[in-house]
């Protein structure tokens, strides 16, 4: 089974991987099933139902209107974000959708999208089924569908241990656990980031790679920029206010002042903020998850609620670092996403299945790795830094208030990204020997996860959710 790393980053649409751009994928394969199956032409009704996770929570994720914009055939790569809930008001006002874009059905939105809040799917807390109708009610065709999180959708066939989609590519450096990555660097004299690199060989050529692996830290740049610009306060009725965009114009300041100052023959000594670096972390972070939390457009990594991590650790890197280079950005993001295969692979990166260790967990682990990685550090130092990463997230459940991506959720990137820093530059002190290997953190987590109680697990009926009052 190979995944690329690509599958561990993608660009979608807020505030969710696994309950906005999945349902979405999902519906969009449903509509294109009708079509190629000949039954689109006889279709006059499509229901939805949302189970699990996705029931609970799916009005604060947005997982119906993302379901309405897949069967209206829209991808959560290319979807205007400034529209999309236009689209959706436009849909119920006028009582239809368009499927696949240009086949008119009836559309009920209390009837035609359905949450359930108590029932699930058997495979996976996050499944959803659709339904088309011909004008006698007849069912022309039903199928279920699983997001398992990072925007993975897998067909409602699969059963509980089918994480991905299969992939039956031969790669030239196969790994399923960080032993046998790292036995291929030592063997073959490789970092994490060349197995990497040489693997997604298969797929593509090496400037393909780093084309596209760039063109996801445009849009991760993109999206911090946005996120420091817009004012305001955040959809969903919490009332939470837009943070960034404050900090921003105070970080902002304060360098200028510094530079004025710096300039100046009449000062001797400039007194410097030891943790300034931390602030304008905790800004990107911020400014990512706040433009999740509004729709806006951001690179999953790997999930939509931990989008903020990788990318404010690699602004991190870039402007603090000296010598820091788009070849380090492509080594970066290829070290954090053979993290992420490990992730994907024997535990989870589904809040749903596993709290929110398996979203803010994994990526902070991977954004350690990341960094470990364009820092120096040898293949078991970077494993080390991962480690470290995810080995104090442990236990992290998912619980947000009002079912929205907001609290605790966009301060939790900032803190995690802080933590993936410390975690790489601890590993860097040492020799990359430590007690608890990443593969027994991981296989930790995917057993605390089991252990969790389901409320702790993005279905908003236990912790934060259930004490802070939502107002």
């Amino acid at each position: 089974m190979a995944l690329s790393v690509l599958d561990l980053f993608s660009v979608g649409i807020g505030p969710s991987s696994s309950h906005t751009v999945g349902p979405m994928r999902a519906a969009k394969l449903f509509a294109d099933g009708l079509r190629s199956r000949g039954q689109l032409s006889a279709t006059t009704r499509v229901q939805a139902e949302l189970f699990g996770s996705l029931g609970a929570t799916g009005r604060g994720h947005g997982s119906d209107k993302a379901v309405v914009l897949g069967l209206q055939g829209l991808d959560p790569e290319t979807v205007d974000t400034t529209s999309a809930d236009d689209q959706v008001a436009a849909a119920a006002l006028n009582a239809e959708l368009r499927i696949g874009g240009d086949h008119r059905v009836d559309f009920n939105w209390d009837e035609d999208v359905v949450l359930h809040r108590r029932k699930s799917l058997p495979a996976h807390p996050n499944g959803m089924t659709f339904r088309a109708l011909d004008h006698t009610g007849a069912v022309l065709g039903e199928k279920s569908y699983y997001s398992i999180g990072g925007g993975f959708v897998v067909d409602g066939d699969a059963d509980a241990s089918d994480r991905v989609v299969a992939d039956d590519t031969v790669l030239p450096y196969p790994f399923t656990t960080a032993d046998e990555l790292l036995g291929i660097c030592a063997r073959e004299g490789m970092s994490i980031s060349d197995v990497m690199l040489a693997n997604e060989g298969v797929w593509r050529s090496e400037a393909e790679t780093r084309e596209k692996l760039l063109a996801l830290w445009a849009v991760m740049r993109q999206c911090v920029e946005n996120g420091c610009a817009a004012e305001g306060i955040l959809p969903g009725g919490l009332n939470v206010p837009r943070r960034a965009p404050a900090l921003f114009r105070t970080l902002a300041a304060s360098a200028a002042s510094a530079d004025a100052a710096a300039q100046s023959a009449d000062l001797v000594e400039i007194p410097a903020d030891p943790l300034l670096a931390m602030d304008w972390v905790n800004l990107f972070a911020l400014a990512v998850n706040e433009e999740n939390a509004a729709g806006g457009r951001i690179v999953t990594a790997p999930t939509n609620g931990a989008a903020g991590i990788v990318p404010a650790v690699l602004h991190y890197y870039v402007k603090f670092v000296p010598g820091a280079n788009d070849d380090g950005v492509v080594r970066f993001l290829l070290a954090a996403a053979a993290v992420g295969i490990l992730f994907k692979l024997n535990a989870s990166i589904s809040g749903a299945e596993v709290g929110c260790q398996g979203e803010v967990g994994s990526a902070c682990s991977m954004a350690a790795a990341g960094l470990c990685e364009v820092l120096g550090g040898t293949a078991e130092q970077v494993e080390n830094a991962a480690e470290v990463g995810i080995e104090h997230n442990l236990g992290l459940t998912c619980d947000p208030v009002g079912g929205l991506v907001q609290i605790p959720c966009i301060e939790r990137n900032a803190i995690a990204s802080v933590k993936a820093i410390n975690a790489a530059r601890l590993s860097l002190h040492g020799n990359g020997s430590h007690k608890v290997s990443l593969d027994k953190a991981i296989k930790t987590m995917r057993e605390t996860g089991a252990d969790m109680k389901t409320k702790y697990k993005e279905t908003s009926r236990g912790g934060l959710a259930v004490n802070v009052i939502e107002c």
